[in-house]
């Protein structure tokens, strides 16, 4: 073994009375927890499917050599581990090793406080600091793009562009970004410590920004030339569907005849909003269905109630996934929209959220959805009608302004050519 690695195996095959006083404590805390847990997924899924293949598998899972085997690798940890462990954490870590065994990265247990933050994200409101972050999957480096006007973020300084470094002594390039996020926010009135790099700068820039109640808007809208209408959907979230509609009668009442729908970056969210904006948009039909592994069907339909009879164009990249594809499936299947940009992410799969009886929660993949016309883009993602590049030439650190946005204006030179 290499230095700093041996591990002290008891004499003669015996392992002393500490050994087995940590076998005993362990077998007690970790055969609890992990009997809790199976019985917690054992009764989901009995309420989900026949138990037809399922209740011999999780049986495999609380077989007794299983057990044992945990029983005794909590009780090596607990004895032979250089520092004291947390058991709490010991039992979170069986559980999202449960998980983590499906390699599917859309599968997943959430502790208690981990849900919450999810909730809080899902919501657009919590305490934090008004910025949107996005972390490249290669490097892992994090970008600010976009800061929020009126709060913490914008009074403090920061601006879109900025590349983060550290929050507090994390660095942003070693965890998720969702990780890095829950150390930004937190109680209200309270600061939090950021590092970042600012193109032009030589020096890092230090902030420390104050807390506050930060109201995330995901519906951005504004009139464009010639009776165009732009609106911006960032995620879809529980308030998305009411602004998008406010939006939209804000910008016909400005006289908007044609409108653009941008789901750059764009990584989704909840499925009844995104249905809920379909259904206002498109005319009476299917707008997407799902299919699990036994076959089971289940379909949304936008009703007649009502439409948008609008010639239309929708903006599309790598990072425009799940909602935001359901969303172009749709307007693509009913040729109710051109879509312009670049190939969409390829997430084609369904998570259902389920909260557990002591507060911690489970997200599993439970089918595929396809689009209205039966295609099912896992893995591939949908593909513009105009490919084109992303290029802004703009200034970065400047003001937004859609006349440098090379997408939106290939857009309204489409609509433009497209009868009201």
């Amino acid at each position: 073994m290499m230095e700093g690695q041996e591990y002290e195996q008891p004499k003669n095959g015996r392992r002393d009375s500490r050994y087995l006083k940590g076998v005993i404590t362990g077998a007690l805390s970790a055969s609890f927890v992990f009997l809790l847990l199976a019985a917690a997924l054992l009764f989901w899924l009995q309420g989900r499917v026949s138990m037809g293949g399922v209740v011999s598998s999780a049986e495999n899972l609380t077989d007794s050599s299983v057990r044992t085997k945990i029983n005794e690798l909590a009780a090596m940890i607990e004895e032979y581990y250089y520092e004291d462990v947390d058991a709490q954490k010991m039992a979170d870590g069986l559980y999202k090793g449960l998980f983590a065994s499906l390699d599917d990265p859309y599968s997943a247990y959430y502790t208690e406080e981990e849900y919450e933050e999810m909730m809080i994200s899902a919501g657009a409101k919590y305490y934090g600091i008004g910025v949107v972050l996005q972390q490249d999957r290669e490097t892992m480096q994090v970008q600010i793009r976009k800061v929020y006007e009126e709060t913490p973020a914008q009074e403090a300084g920061l601006q879109a562009g900025d590349t983060v470094l550290r929050v507090e002594d994390i660095d942003a390039q070693t965890v998720e970004l969702s990780e890095l996020v829950s150390h930004i926010r937190g109680e209200e009135n309270s600061s939090v410590h950021l590092i970042v790099m600012r193109e032009g700068e030589t020096e890092e820039l230090e902030f420390d920004v104050k807390r506050g109640e930060v109201n995330m808007p995901t519906v951005d809208s504004r009139m464009l030339e010639d009776e165009i209408g732009y609106i911006s959907i960032a995620e879809f979230g529980e308030a998305t569907a009411d602004d998008f509609k406010q939006a939209v009668e804000q910008l016909q009442k400005k006289g908007m005849q044609k409108m653009i729908v941008d789901l750059r970056d764009n990584p989704g969210g909840m499925m009844d909003s995104v249905k809920e904006i379909l259904d206002y948009i498109l005319p009476e039909g299917l707008i997407v269905y799902t299919e699990d592994k036994y076959g089971n069907r289940q379909e949304l339909h936008s009703d007649a109630e009502h439409s948008l009879d609008l010639p239309m164009a929708v903006l599309i990249n790598k990072n425009s996934a799940s909602c935001s594809e359901i969303f172009a499936g749709a307007v693509r299947d009913y040729d109710y929209a051109t879509l312009i940009g670049t190939t969409t992410y390829g997430k084609g799969i369904v998570q259902t959220v389920r909260q557990l009886g002591d507060k911690s929660a489970i997200k599993l993949t439970t089918a595929k959805y396809f689009t209205p016309k039966g295609e099912n883009i896992h893995g591939t993602g949908i593909d513009p009608d105009i490919e084109l590049k992303y290029k802004y030439t703009g200034k970065k650190e400047g003001e937004y302004d859609y006349r440098k946005d090379n997408q939106v204006q290939k857009a309204v030179r489409v609509l433009k050519n497209k009868a009201s």
